[in-house]
């Protein structure tokens, strides 16, 4: 499907997220370190799933700042939700890892994505650990503070770092036997709790795989976006099924493709694009 938007109001839409992004990164940066843990107003949406007063304080400065210069998008939040238009729509985890925020583990990220049809169009992710934003515009290559970035060129398993996502959605001994098969090539393996950041360590090439078998679409669109266009090797379900029920997403460096094909398999997952 040809997309409605020009280059320019792609252009002109990423130019704004990136600037929201870092604004509302900042402030609830601050709101953070200025605050008792008992002052954060948690509640509990469900097993280890959190939503505090500055995931909502942060959601509704991110739509502000989109749809005031683009009334006509749509928005879909993760707090405020919202459903996806036939044009374009906004997709947006405020606060992209809430329990390490809520902690004080600095790993947490805010998350927006602009989708048009069946495409992701642009991708940006704030990384609260290193205050600097990542951004991709499809077709334009991925960037971290305006600078260029790039997956990681590594083909020996046993030089790779790989980051795998879980939540108790999916099974458990599941992830351990992934783990293991994954050990025994010789992989080292971290899990950090934000998927949005854990993609754009792919893209940067920090880390060589990211895997999770069950992300809502917020946590994963942008970081997917960026991923792909630093050169990883990204798949995924197709967008519509994403937006309507979440799904798995595997992004990892091309050079590794025949090490991580079977995860593919697995989940019946196609390649991104």
């Amino acid at each position: 499907m040809k997309s409605p938007f020009d280059s320019a109001a792609i252009s002109a839409r990423a130019e704004v997220a990136v600037a929201v992004a870092l604004e509302v990164g900042r402030e609830a940066a601050r709101f953070r370190s200025d605050s008792n843990p008992g002052t954060l107003a948690v509640e509990n949406k469900g097993l280890q799933d959190f939503v505090t007063i500055a995931d909502r304080r942060a959601e509704q400065a991110i739509r502000d700042g989109l749809i005031s210069p683009f009334p006509d998008d749509m928005f879909m939040g993760e707090e405020s939700g919202g459903r996806s238009g036939a044009t374009g729509t906004w997709v947006v985890d405020p606060i992209d890892g809430t329990t390490n925020y809520i902690r004080g583990f600095r790993y947490w990220a805010v998350s927006i994505a602009f989708v048009v049809g069946d495409k992701i169009e642009i991708g940006v992710v704030y990384d609260a650990a290193e205050d600097k934003v990542f951004h991709a515009v499809r077709g334009g290559g991925a960037f971290k503070d305006g600078l260029p970035i790039h997956a990681a060129a590594t083909i020996d398993p046993a030089n790779a770092l790989v980051i795998l996502g879980h939540s108790r959605r999916t099974s458990f001994d599941d992830h351990l036997a992934l783990s293991r098969r994954l050990h025994e090539r010789g992989m080292d393996y971290r899990r950090t709790g934000a998927a949005a950041i854990d993609l754009i360590r792919i893209a940067e090439g920090a880390a060589d795989l990211y895997y999770e078998r069950h992300l809502n679409a917020w946590d994963m669109l942008a970081g997917a976006l960026i991923a792909e266009e630093a050169g990883a090797t990204v798949a995924m379900p197709p967008l519509d099924r994403l937006l309507a029920a979440g799904g798995p997403v595997i992004a990892h460096a091309p050079g590794l493709a025949s090490e991580f094909a079977f995860i593919l398999e697995n989940e019946g997952l196609s390649l991104a694009g």
